[in-house]
């Protein structure tokens, strides 16, 4: 599909980029109401020095007031079998789905992620309909087997072993 400039529609645009596979995170917050997740595939790192990465979330999203009330946030990167656990902070609860978090530097991780970035809020900007909260490392760990959850075209899957 060809799309001219002057007329981009947001299905559109939104369609053509999900045709870029990304990882799946979970971004978590702690407030003074408790914990607080949201699955969320816009997220990347910006800088080796200064230690930062990124994520783009949604003005209109619940959980947009709590990352600016904490200033902080981490994100939990999902190995392939979280699948459940995309879609449950996605909205879609599983009641199945217990004792998620473990605690990292102050903030709520999940537990069994592939990877963990804990960070402090250094920077936000308004971009569009979404803010940008670019996040000074503080904390990070990882499980180098692990195999990511991916989402490509509105679909979850995984990647495919190479031999070496």
């Amino acid at each position: 599909m060809t799309v001219g400039t002057a007329d981009i529609d947001p299905k559109a645009l939104r369609d053509c980029c999900g045709r870029f596979a990304t990882g799946v995170t979970v971004v978590t917050t702690r407030t003074p109401e408790g914990d607080h997740g949201m699955t969320l595939s816009a997220f990347m790192s910006v800088s080796l020095d200064p230690p930062l990465v990124c994520i783009s979330v949604a003005r209109g999203a619940n959980m947009l007031p709590k990352l600016r009330t904490s200033g902080r946030y981490a994100v939990s990167i999902l190995k392939e079998n979280m699948r459940a656990h995309a879609q449950h902070f996605a909205g879609r609860h599983d009641t199945a789905l217990r004792d998620l978090f473990e605690d990292r530097a102050g903030l709520p991780v999940l537990r069994g992620a592939a990877a963990v970035l804990v960070t402090d809020v250094a920077q936000t900007v308004e971009a569009g309909d979404h803010v940008l909260l670019l996040g000074a490392v503080r904390h990070l760990e990882y499980r180098p087997v692990a195999r990511p959850l991916l989402h490509h075209a509105g679909h979850f899957g995984g990647v495919i072993a190479h031999a070496a």
